[in-house]
Formats: C-alpha cells, sequence, structure tokens
C-alpha cells in the first residue's frame, strides 16, 4: 500500500515544479527509479525469491532490530511533527489542517463502493475504511525525506501523526466502524 502513495507523491511533487515557466510532467522512468521505490520494490522481490529460508537468514540483521529502529524513527518523526506544531506559522495555515481533517473522510468514503462490492462483514468494512482514510505514519515520511529533499517534513509529518493520527484515534475509527455496522 506505501508504495502507490509513495509513487503518486513524487509524480504529484514532480509534476508541480514550473522550471522557467513550464511545468514538468515527470517520466515514469524518474518516478519508478527513485531510490526509495527500487529500495522498496526490491525489499519485496528479493523477500518473495529466498522465502522463508532468506528470511531466516537475514533475520538478524532485519527482524531482530526492527522494533528499536522504528522506537528511534516514530522519536524521530515525533520530534519532526511537534517542531511543525510549534512552528505553525510556516505552512501550516487553517487550509493546510482542515486538508488534514478532511482528507480521511474522503478517503473513506473512496473505500464504501469496495465494502459493498466485496460484500465485506462489518469487522473487515471497518478495517477498510480505516486503511482508506489513514495517512502513512512509517514508509511514505522515510521515503518523502529521500526522495524530496526540498519538501517540509514539519508540514508532512505533523499533518500525518500531529492531526490525521489523532482525529482517525478519536473520531475516525468510531465513525467508520459506526458506517461499517450500517453498511454490513
Amino acid at each position: 500500500m506505501e508504495a502507490p502513495a509513495i509513487l503518486t507523491g513524487i509524480w504529484l511533487a514532480r509534476s508541480g515544479r514550473e522550471p522557467s515557466g513550464n511545468t514538468q510532467i515527470p517520466s515514469m522512468r524518474e518516478i519508478l527509479l527513485n531510490g526509495s521505490i527500487v529500495l522498496l520494490v526490491g525489499s519485496f522481490f528479493i523477500g518473495w525469491i529466498t522465502g522463508a529460508e532468506g528470511m531466516e537468514t537475514m533475520a538478524p540483521f532485519i527482524v531482530d532490530p526492527f522494533k528499536g529502529v522504528l522506537a528511534l524513527f516514530l522519536l524521530d518523526m515525533g520530534l519532526v511533527a511537534g517542531r511543525g506544531l510549534r512552528a505553525s506559522g510556516r505552512g501550516l495555515d487553517a487550509r493546510t489542517t482542515a486538508f488534514g481533517l478532511y482528507m480521511p473522510l474522503i478517503g473513506g468514503i473512496c473505500a464504501l463502493p469496495f465494502v459493498l462490492l466485496l460484500g465485506l462483514s462489518a469487522g473487515n468494512a471497518a478495517l477498510l475504511i480505516t486503511l482508506s482514510a489513514s495517512a502513512s505514519y512509517i514508509a511514505v515520511p522515510g521515503a518523502m525525506r529521500l526522495a524530496l529533499p526540498e519538501a517540509r517534513p514539519a508540514i508532512y509529518a505533523t499533518l500525518s501523526l500531529g492531526i490525521t493520527f489523532p482525529f482517525n484515534l478519536a473520531i475516525g475509527i468510531p465513525l467508520y466502524f459506526t458506517v461499517a455496522q450500517a453498511m454490513a
């Protein structure tokens, strides 16, 4: 689920650049060969090719330290989001904040036809709606920091961790579950 989000983010960012007055549409080659995408997709293929035996071999290097590295990464992202909230006058205005609140609802609404089409149970429907309404809290912010160093992490990290995440916990998930129960 993260790879399409990263691809879309890179495409949108590259499309919005205006060198010498012309909007530059990025090539698929430029997007698909971005380091973050190559690393993410390459990891999927390596895991698929090597299977359980490869996973067992790599476990001491990848699996065992994962929780510690994840905790440090999330702490760093929390610090970035906290700085973004403190310095909200530089890019995190009312419009941007509103986006962090209404975009999860739009994402959740986009999932509703699939809930009906697939005939999901209330629990599975709530999960699909919640996933569709969620921001990326781990892979995409990290990938964007590498792929688009000119992007301001104080804005996107603050939106995902400081606005969308608490909104989904307090209001979104109960709402999505209620909708899922009504649809089931």
